[in-house]
């Protein structure tokens, strides 16, 4: 299993941190942000494909910033399968 932490860019959270085993994703966590919303997206991604993750999320956006924590979410899975 490998444990990734990404440093996000333009959003509320300060790191990201999750385990990708078989392209699958789990203990999906945010520091800092909107914690309930942040828990859920870590629950709703558990045990999922980490390609897919990533495609749903890319690009979503949080109020006027150009980026939200579930797009960087994507951008941290995408580095790590790189």
């Amino acid at each position: 299993m490998e444990h990734v932490s990404y440093d996000p860019q333009g959003v509320c959270s300060i790191q990201i941190d999750f385990d990708i085993e078989d392209g699958k994703l789990y203990n999906v966590k945010f520091i800092g942000g909107c914690n309930g919303n942040l828990k859920a997206i870590g629950r709703l991604v558990e045990g999922k494909d980490a390609k897919e993750i990533a495609e749903i999320l890319r690009g979503n956006t949080c109020g006027m910033k150009g980026t939200s924590c579930a797009d960087q979410l994507a951008k941290a899975i995408e580095k790590s399968l790189s």
